[in-house]
């Protein structure tokens, strides 16, 4: 029976399904993110054009676009809005997050876990039960954009437009695509994909095997979404809603992802003072983070340092006894 679990870390909440011991579809909340589905007390800003791309701006000052507008209110008025996109950091952080307008009152959201229906999990806990169902090899395909797999492999590029997934491999152009089609549908899932996706896989003349490649598509990925036929050229662009950062969107802030993921497994190396080794950019994001880095004193109890090596991969930080 598949299962949500959800960890509490520091600067950021994880959430797995864990389906037959493997984890299937996996997100990251970062802390300060306001959640999709969250209703809150705003001004507007401006009305946009056409009725449309009205901005909403909370007391804080955070700005959100209104695709729909803002019908019959006046700017400088005040409004409920419910956040359908959160902000999403990577090449276009000028981007502000979406909402529209909502008649509910505006309130606190609810935990990722009440709103997954998750069991959450104490961490750090007596076993790592995220790594055991591969959350480091998850981590690994968001950063590198690889995912291989028997007979090949997918290279996922995000580009402001679209993220584009590319399918290679040295089985028979018939075999891959329907494979390729299969293993792009289930790491669509897995790095939370969202938006607007393109697949290029192999070309292939045989109208039963691109029906074929279709077929292996929706089997793997759960709906909601669209998609086209597969064309002759073997590309099918697939439509799917986009509520938050993937993990490979997330990935693309090397320096805070490498960062958040050495705090995660320092937490479960044991008790007492840590010396985290890291490269300098990995460094010098913990060091402008001083409450993560308290926040990992506190779980090892013990202090925590920080010391640069330029040497090390910025995926190779590690801690040692200080």
């Amino acid at each position: 029976m598949p299962e949500w679990l959800v960890e509490r870390g520091i600067g950021e909440t994880r959430a797995v399904l864990i389906d037959n011991g493997e984890i299937v579809e996996a997100l990251i909340e970062l802390d300060g993110t306001v959640a999709a589905g969250t209703v809150l007390s705003a001004r507007l800003t401006g009305n946009g054009h056409n009725g449309r791309n009205a901005v909403a701006t909370t007391e804080e000052g955070a700005e959100f676009l209104l695709p729909h507008g803002a019908a019959g209110i006046a700017q400088g008025g005040t409004i409920a809005i419910e956040v359908t996109r959160e902000a999403i950091p990577g090449a276009e952080p000028w981007k502000r997050p979406l909402a529209r307008v909502s008649d509910r009152e505006p309130g606190p959201m609810r935990s990722l876990a009440e709103r997954l229906g998750a069991r959450e999990l104490a961490f750090p806990g007596a076993e790592d039960l995220l790594v055991k169902a591969g959350w480091d090899d998850v981590l690994e395909q968001a950063r590198s954009g690889i995912v291989r797999f028997a007979g090949g492999e997918l290279r996922i590029s995000p580009t402001p437009a679209m993220t584009l997934i590319d399918v290679d491999g040295h089985v028979r152009p018939d075999e891959l695509a329907v494979l390729g089609a299969s293993q792009a549908g289930a790491a669509i899932r897995r790095l939370g994909i969202g938006g607007s996706i393109g697949i290029d896989l192999p070309t292939v003349g045989s109208k039963a095997i691109r029906h074929a490649a279709s077929t292996a598509l929706d089997a793997a990925l759960p709906q909601p979404f669209e998609r086209t036929a597969v064309n002759g050229f073997g590309f099918v662009q697939v439509v799917r809603p986009r509520v938050r950062a993937s993990l490979v969107e997330l990935a693309q802030d090397r320096a805070q992802f490498e960062a958040r993921a050495l705090l995660r497994r320092t937490a479960f190396d044991g008790a007492g003072a840590k010396r985290l080794v890291a490269h300098p950019v990995v460094i010098a994001a913990l060091a402008a983070r001083a409450a993560w880095v308290d926040a990992l004193s506190r779980q090892v109890g013990g202090g925590v340092s920080l010391r640069a090596e330029p040497l090390l991969p910025m995926s190779g930080g590690y801690a040692e006894t200080a």
